[in-house]
């Protein structure tokens, strides 16, 4: 092992929630196979003074030729500046044509609700089923807090308004069928004439996964609330108690959550090489040290055989959807070695078991 670790309805949701895949094969039992994605570097672009679009598409169509099933970006405006993933996503989808795109996480607060709703609409337009929206409240750091304040965003109180537009989301998004109301009216956010809004590619829009960690209303909320579970807990064995409290939620909910899992590796067969990467890499994304940050987010440095032996200790403990980050500021030399090595030992893991609701 590499010295890694840090590293009941609602209004207008889904009764049960689904997994959106691109991928039709599922393993023996039926249930969808673990799924594995990789993100877009656009922030690693905007710390290295870039913004291009053709390398991104470039990445995700090599992303694509290697294997990965999914791709990823993450948001933010000020906090920690990249292209606006809601644009990335749709180019990378144009360029695409099997591998799921997602985001990991949105930030619903940044934007309107409603001209958020639109330009989801929209992405699923041209990702049709392959698309997944990871949603974030927002991550609890000073440059957030100021980031929130440059919108005109309340920062305290963002989980319950997190939750409410996604409620408004899927109240607009499912406003033009038969029966269903135009209307919402929440504590914080009130609109009509929904039904104006463009419908989106898919009845009730994309599956909204929660990001977030392991308190207990995280997991009752992604349980009941969310299509999926979106964590970057540090410890697998944490990740294992709360993936089967929300099994038991889930279950108690009559849902189904897709349990995921954010991770940042670093590959390199040196493995204080590797580590030196991680830790320059992540000094200038976070303005942190290594240190600091993998107490609270998941880290592994080493091989790709070693890292892979990381992962797969979350597969074990239930993990059905891996979104890794690559832990450098030039994240393409490692990619191929990823999707050669990494991927195969994971997938090699075994058939899909269930445990309780989540599709695992």
């Amino acid at each position: 092992m590499p010295s890694n670790s840090a590293g009941g309805s609602v209004p207008g949701a889904r009764g049960t929630a689904r997994q959106a895949t691109t991928h039709p094969q599922t393993a023996d039992d039926g249930r969808p196979p673990l799924q594995i994605g990789i993100l877009l570097p656009t922030r690693e672009q905007a710390i290295n003074g870039t913004y291009a679009a053709a390398p991104l598409l470039d990445f995700a169509k090599t992303a694509e030729a290697l294997g990965f099933d999914s791709l990823w970006a993450g948001d933010s405006l000020t906090a920690r500046p990249r292209l606006d993933p809601l644009v990335v996503l749709s180019a990378a989808a144009a360029a695409t044509t099997r591998i799921t795109v997602g985001t990991a996480a949105l930030t619903p607060a940044l934007r309107h609700p409603l001209i958020g709703a639109n330009m989801i609409a929209s992405l699923g337009h041209v990702a049709a089923d392959r698309l997944i929206l990871g949603l974030g409240s927002g991550f609890p750091m000073p440059e957030t807090e100021e980031e929130f304040a440059s919108v005109g965003a309340s920062f305290q109180g963002r989980v319950g308004r997190l939750d409410e537009i996604t409620s408004l989301w899927r109240t607009a998004w499912r406003s033009g069928e038969e029966g269903e109301p135009a209307e919402f009216q929440g504590r914080f956010w009130q609109a009509e004439n929904l039904d104006r809004l463009p419908s989106p590619a898919i009845p009730g829009g994309p599956p909204l996964w929660l990001a977030g960690s392991d308190t207990p209303k995280v997991l009752a909320r992604a349980a009941t609330r969310y299509d999926g579970w979106l964590p970057f807990l540090p410890d697998v064995d944490a990740y294992a108690r709360a993936r089967r409290r929300i099994a038991e939620l889930a279950e108690e909910a009559g849902r189904v959550v897709t349990p995921a899992l954010y991770a940042t590796v670093t590959v390199n067969a040196s493995e204080r090489a590797a580590k030196s990467e991680l830790e320059h890499y992540i000094s200038h994304y976070y303005g942190r040290s290594l240190e600091q940050m993998r107490s609270i987010q998941a880290y592994a440095w080493g091989s790709a055989e070693k890292c892979a032996e990381w992962l797969g200790g979350y597969v074990r403990a239930g993990a059905r959807h891996l979104v890794v980050r690559i832990g450098s500021l030039d994240p393409e030399p490692q990619l191929k070695e990823i999707a050669e090595v990494l991927l195969p030992a994971v997938r090699a893991l075994g058939p899909s078991t269930t445990v309780g609701s989540t599709q695992s």
